[in-house]
């Protein structure tokens, strides 16, 4: 390896995440959604949701290297948490928010001991393990989770007690969004942090930031809890927004989507997880109204071509185009 490269993957290593035009950009399609959207609202705010779910893996996989195929595990745990708190303790949304984001804590700092004493082939396969598990529990507990036929029959009370929840989807929307931006200001803290630039350092070389003193294992496992709990906020809000809890949001599909997200996008940039989660939940929603039976090819092409001519995602062409722009 040469010199140059070197010293690309070292800033690429810690690169800090400033505000830019990406973000502006992404504040302006949700005010514009708000404005001219209002018969999509309920697809905006499931695009919102995915968003936050697509962040919290980037944080853990494409900040911290921690791979995972079971990243809805914390997701479904966040639902299935914020719908029994609504069903049983309290309909406050607030509140069953952080329920959930508790309940994927502990899921996530739990499962992390001995996820994240692994790597590799053997680290995807427990994540999967985990997920796979909590999946046949959901299953199983029909009494709590009402298994198939999903947890229902709870009501969410409004936000701040002065939004109502409507039929439009607009108090939904707006619910997201905000909660989105909370968490993406969290994570911009985050990344730019000691734990974040050292997480990055991590994910390229475990061996050097060890001889720098860094506690790799306690880094990771904190990044990790952090990340469940953020897929367990939006699992929660997934639960408060569409009043019902199914079995797939525990499921591997769920865990695969996520993926091809950040690959659209680009792990390692924030913004990239929400351009993926964009780019993904529209293309699906449209593809499968054209084509019910073939909608997959779709995803499947437009993911070839992504990773053929756009390897580190939307967001590196965006900033590579960028960066052209600005040396010329």
């Amino acid at each position: 390896m040469n010199t140059q490269s070197n010293r690309n993957l070292v800033v690429g290593a810690f690169r800090r995440q400033r505000y830019n035009l990406a973000d502006v950009a992404l504040v302006a399609a949700a005010i514009l959604t708000l404005i001219f959207g209002e018969y999509y609202l309920a697809l905006a705010a499931m695009v919102v949701i995915m968003a936050i779910f697509a962040l919290s893996l980037d944080l853990a996989q494409g900040y911290g290297g921690v791979e995972s195929l079971g990243h809805a595990a914390f997701f479904g745990v966040g639902a299935y948490a914020a719908a029994l708190y609504a069903l049983h303790v309290s309909s406050e949304p607030i509140s069953g928010l952080l329920v959930g984001a508790i309940a994927a804590g502990l899921a996530g700092l739990l499962s992390g001991f001995a996820v994240l004493r692994t790597q590799g082939l053997t680290q995807l396969m427990l994540t999967l393990a985990v997920a796979s598990l909590l999946y046949e529990l959901a299953n199983v507990a029909k009494s709590i989770t009402n298994g198939d036929d999903g947890l229902t029959g709870y009501d969410v009370d409004p936000v701040l007690g002065l939004f109502q929840f409507d039929i439009f989807g607009f108090t939904g929307f707006v619910y997201a969004c905000v909660v989105l931006l909370l968490v993406y200001a969290l994570l911009k803290k985050l990344v730019n942090a000691s734990i974040g630039q050292t997480a990055q350092g991590i994910r390229e070389n475990q061996i050097r930031m060890r001889m720098l003193g860094v506690p790799v294992e306690r880094r990771l496992w904190l990044l990790y809890t952090i990340s469940a709990a953020i897929a367990g906020i939006a699992g929660a809000l997934s639960a408060q927004i569409n009043r019902i809890v199914g079995l797939d949001s525990l499921a591997f599909t769920l865990s695969a989507n996520v993926l091809v997200m950040l690959a659209l996008g680009g792990p390692g940039r924030l913004y990239g997880a929400i351009f993926g989660a964009i780019l993904f939940v529209l293309l699906s929603d449209r593809a499968a109204a054209i084509d019910p039976t073939n909608w997959l090819a779709v995803l499947g092409i437009v993911l070839i071509l992504i990773v053929r001519y756009a390897p580190d995602g939307l967001a590196g062409l965006v900033s590579r185009t960028v960066g052209k722009r600005s040396a010329k």
